[in-house]
């Protein structure tokens, strides 16, 4: 994934992010892609989180990501997103398996965190779909376009994942 491309994505699927992804307001160019994708670079180099991009027919459609990785705490958390076009296909919780499988198989996490908006029905509905738990809905944690928002804290654990 390279910035241009990033930058290209983000504008056709802004308006289907904006209500719940913070990148949506902030990747608005391909200098501020380049940004945000470097950002992650860094965080992979020190291992604390990678990006992913998914493609349908050579065009990104979407993205799955560790927003927080500490293998030393055995604990991460992943993030996804996915433009109307690419929705109901399967790919974000075939992507999120792999990821959750390499975490806990490779590289010994313990516990993997998913948080998203209360309202985020489609984010609930595939962190359901992956086997997390919804344990807390944690209030006014964090400000979205100027307001305080909830999010809904989901986890699972090492021990729940598939042999």
């Amino acid at each position: 994934m390279v910035g241009g491309e990033f930058a290209a994505h983000v504008d056709r699927v802004r308006g289907d992010l904006l209500p719940w992804i913070p990148f949506a307001k902030t990747v608005v160019d391909e200098e501020s892609a380049r940004a945000y994708l470097q950002g992650y670079a860094e965080r992979q180099a020190a291992g604390g989180g990678r990006i992913f991009g998914i493609w349908i027919d050579g065009e990104l459609s979407g993205g799955t990501l560790f927003r927080e990785f500490d293998a030393e705490a055995g604990v991460c958390e992943v993030g996804v997103w996915m433009g109307a076009a690419g929705r109901g296909r399967g790919l974000v919780t075939r992507a999120v398996r792999h990821m959750i499988d390499w975490a806990v198989r490779t590289r010994g996490i313990a516990r993997v965190e998913w948080r998203c908006d209360p309202g985020n029905e489609r984010s609930a509905a595939a962190a359901r779909r992956l086997g997390f738990t919804l344990e807390a809905t944690l209030r006014s944690a964090y400000v979205l376009d100027g307001r305080r928002r909830d999010v809904q804290v989901w986890a699972l654990l090492a021990e729940e994942w598939p042999a």
